[in-house]
């Protein structure tokens, strides 16, 4: 069975990181192309496990965004 899977690629000091989103499943390279490779073969690899009914599909195209979020060493509870 084929899929379309959406994924992510996004430079994290030398490598690029490679997200299948949904399937909670990365890989990384040194090239966004290695990274992709990457991820397709860990992908192929998880799926060989999966019932087909079950894989995470999405069917329109996906939106990605970037969000702004306030974070840092704050403590949560005093």
């Amino acid at each position: 069975m084929k899929y379309q899977i959406p994924a992510t690629i996004h430079k994290e000091g030398k490598w690029y990181v490679a997200l299948a989103v949904g399937l909670g499943v990365a890989s990384q390279g040194k090239t966004v192309q290695q990274a992709e490779n990457n991820l397709v073969e860990a992908v192929e690899l998880y799926l060989e496990d999966q019932d087909p009914d079950t894989v995470f599909q999405i069917t329109e195209k996906p939106l990605f965004t970037f969000i702004k979020a306030s974070g840092g060493k704050k403590t949560a509870f005093r």
